[in-house]
């Protein structure tokens, strides 16, 4: 009896049957290089291979998986909504074995691919964003591709791998790592104080205009973090105008004069020293929401995202700040 009769015969017997051959794992390695390209023929060429073979490739997983993939025109190729989630699971099962690789071999780990990352538009722009120059300096195979939005996010479905995000969510299969605690001011143009005159107290807000902001995924009016005597803490405040998603909007707003603004100061600190708004309600204004890093378990991170994950930590992190270590679970919502 030969030997390829015998392993079908234990497959029998313990229940164990291959799912991936060769073939198979070399039609996804394909379809992904396809995907991040492109193109058939520019994944071809970074493989060695014809576009023919590519093609093939990928009508066998399509054929396997019974759905499209691809959406083909005569000049171009898209993915489709399967073909998109298909490849970010796909993308991330070879980054795992090219690692896993690389550490039983002993091979020094070379951080490399993309880190897929969400966040909120105004820290994006002012805290991370201008971060990305050093970080691609320090690992020059690693591109951070960033998405700036207020809404809620789906980590696998989407395919993100790390968010940031001004609460914890109550999903406990989330890494909780806070950045840091972000201080907020209430600002104004000089030229609307001088017309509707400069609050002193919290109460005097009822007699201003305060740009209000609602957040895009419940459509709810955020109320204003503030430090009154009498009550420490969100104050509901009212005004006629609004701006939904992006809170850089109300900045924009309070430059021209529209009314009081509450945001971060590290969104505004250029136009304050510039004199293009000024701060009020200083002694009131100035607490702190924090800024947090999400990210699956530690223990299915890829070295790429651990080093983007270290670098942002060592950026941002104050040394004051509570900053759980990698493996620290959310457990609860926090304001």
């Amino acid at each position: 009896m030969n030997s390829a009769v015998c392993w079908r015969k234990r497959q029998r017997r313990t229940g164990m049957q291959r799912k991936f051959d060769d073939l198979l794992l070399g039609s996804i390695e394909l379809f992904c290089f396809a995907a991040e390209l492109g193109s058939f023929t520019l994944a071809a060429n970074a493989a060695s291979v014809t576009p023919a073979a590519v093609s093939r490739s990928v009508a066998r997983l399509e054929e396997r998986l019974g759905a499209r993939l691809f959406v083909r025109t005569t000049r171009q190729i898209r993915l489709t909504d399967a073909g998109r989630r298909y490849f970010e699971q796909c993308r991330e099962a070879l980054s795992q074995l090219a690692d896993a690789e690389r550490e039983v071999t002993g091979e020094q780990t070379t951080p490399a691919g993309v880190v897929r990352i969400s966040m909120p538009t105004p820290y994006g722009h002012y805290r991370v964003l201008p971060l990305l120059p050093a970080f691609r300096e320090r690992y020059p195979h690693v591109y951070v591709e960033t998405h700036l939005s207020n809404r809620n996010i789906d980590f696998a479905d989407e395919g993100f791998d790390l968010a940031i995000r001004g609460r914890a969510p109550a999903d406990s299969s989330l890494v909780a790592r806070k950045l840091e605690d972000a201080e907020m001011v209430v600002v104004a143009a000089p030229g609307y104080l001088k017309r509707a005159g400069v609050p002193e107290t919290v109460a005097d807000l009822q007699t201003h205009e305060c740009i209000q902001f609602d957040l895009p995924s419940s459509g709810r009016r955020l109320a204003w973090t503030l430090q009154d005597p009498l009550d420490d803490g969100d104050v509901l405040t009212s005004g006629s105008y609004a701006t939904c998603g992006d809170a850089l909007a109300g900045v924009t707003l309070a430059r021209a004069g529209a009314g009081l603004f509450q945001t971060y100061r590290f969104v505004v600190q250029d136009d304050l020293r510039e004199g293009r708004l000024v701060e009020v309600l200083r002694k009131a204004g100035g607490r702190t929401r924090p800024f947090i890093l999400l990210y699956p378990h530690a223990r299915y991170l890829t070295s790429r995202v651990r080093a983007f994950v270290d670098f942002l930590v060592e950026q941002l992190a104050k040394p004051t700040s509570a900053t759980p270590p990698i493996g620290h679970r959310c457990t609860s919502t926090q304001r």
